[in-house]
């Protein structure tokens, strides 16, 4: 699944085109590279996402095309 679609779908971002924009402005790392909104995202991956002074670090434990609200937070494991 692209990147941008999972954090649609994980709810981290509550919007892809938003979560596109900010592949592009270089916010978004996965396993410490910057990534393209293209990028496959895979089980183990980390994401992490740069919101001013934030970062917010998630591990992918789960991809799913498609997943109800409630259960979004399953696809992923915050880090700090």
């Amino acid at each position: 699944m692209r990147l941008d679609k999972y954090l649609k779908v994980s709810r981290l971002i509550k919007r892809r085109t938003v979560a596109n924009e900010a592949c592009d402005q270089g916010r978004i790392t996965v396993n410490d590279k910057v990534a393209k909104a293209s990028y496959e995202v895979k089980e183990g991956d980390i994401i992490a996402i740069k919101m001013g002074d934030k970062v917010i670090k998630a591990e992918v434990i789960n991809v799913a095309q498609t997943v109800a609200k409630q259960d979004a937070s399953g696809l992923y494991k915050i880090i700090q």
